[in-house]
Parts: structure tokens; sequence; C-alpha cells
């Protein structure tokens, strides 16, 4: 499937600006934009549920996975990975049928083979994303800073083990952007050049 309208997909390490950014663009693009699945606060949540042996990525897969609800019917692990990654496949590509910015989602590899699409990182030094992180939610640094810590290790991990990819090298990307040098602002409009750059190709 080809999308004929503009695609942006963004990866953000936590804090880096991209609830800002990312609706900013698609109001630029006049495109729909479609947040992270699951939210910092569903994270924590997840984090405080299931066996306490368990590791943070099995809790999170298992309380907020889409086929988690199948696990107590004899499905093993690896087919309910299977399920994730194939259902989060065909939501994303039916959402973006008509264009769209897409924040997380691992929409950099589902629509890798997209040739307009653009894929964007964003990043930065961490004490200022966690700064930004807790300026962003209302909360204290302490309370930004275990957050960090756990969106980012959940994100990655979901990515290495659903879609065997890991965010944290830039090898998929075409645009990375340090958001502590460079102001959201201009984050959006380096993204907008390099959206009109990519589809002119």
């Amino acid at each position: 499937m080809t999308i004929n309208r503009p695609v942006v997909t963004i990866f953000e390490m936590y804090g880096s600006g991209a609830a800002e950014v990312g609706p900013a663009v698609a109001d630029a693009l006049g495109v729909p934009w479609l947040p992270q699945v699951y939210s910092s606060e569903d994270l924590e949540a997840a984090e405080g549920r299931g066996p306490g042996e368990d590791s943070l990525l099995s809790r999170i897969l298992a309380t907020l996975g889409r086929t988690a609800a199948t696990s107590d019917v004899g499905v093993y692990s690896g087919q309910l990975d299977q399920l994730d990654a194939e259902d989060a496949v065909r939501e994303l590509r039916a959402q973006m049928a008509e264009g769209g910015v897409v924040l997380g989602r691992n929409a950099t590899m589902i629509l890798a083979d997209e040739p307009q699409a653009l894929h964007v990182k964003l990043d930065g030094p961490l004490e200022q994303r966690i700064a930004r992180g807790a300026a962003a939610s209302g909360i204290d640094l302490d309370k930004a800073r275990a957050r960090q810590a756990r969106d980012d290790t959940a994100r990655v991990g979901i990515s290495q083990r659903l879609f065997t990819w890991d965010p944290r090298s830039n090898d998929q990307f075409d645009l990375v952007i340090n958001t502590g040098r460079v102001p959201l602002d201009r984050a959006v409009q380096l993204i907008l050049q390099a959206q009109r750059l990519k589809a002119g190709s």
C-alpha cells in the first residue's frame, strides 16, 4: 500500500517535546495526529500490577497488550507477541491510509516501506529531558526521573520484543533532532522542510 498524503513518524525519548512538535507538524501538513497508544501514566500504572518477580516489560505487555486477554487459554507468550505485532501493523496502516503524523506505535518500522514517509527521532540531554517532562506533566523532578527511566526502558523493550529493532540506534531514522539545543518551534520547521524534501525526491 502506498500512502499518497504526507506521513511523518516520530519516536521520542522521554521529555523531548513530541507532544508539542507532533501536533504542530500535523496541523501544518493538514493530516491527523496520532499520539502514543500508551501514555506515561498507563506505563506507570502497569508497573504496579502483576507478580513482583515479573519484569517491567512483561507486566506492561500483560496489562496493556491488545491480545493479553487470550493468555488464560493456553496461548504462549511468543504467540501473544506475534498477535500484538500483527494487530499493531493492521491498525496503524488503516489509521494512516490518508496520511498522518504518528508518535511511537513502532510506526518507524511498520511504515518503513513507504517511500515518502519521513522518520524522525527526537532526543536530547537527559537532565533537560527530565526537566521538560516534569514541566509538561506538572510533576516534580524525582517523579519525572522515575518516569523517564520507565518510559524509555519500556518503549525500547516493546520495540525490540515485538518488532526486533532498537530505536536507540539512529539507523532507521531520516532525521534526528536534539531538542535540548533546537527550540521546539524550530524542530517543527526542520521536520516540515525535511518532509517536503523527501516527498519531492
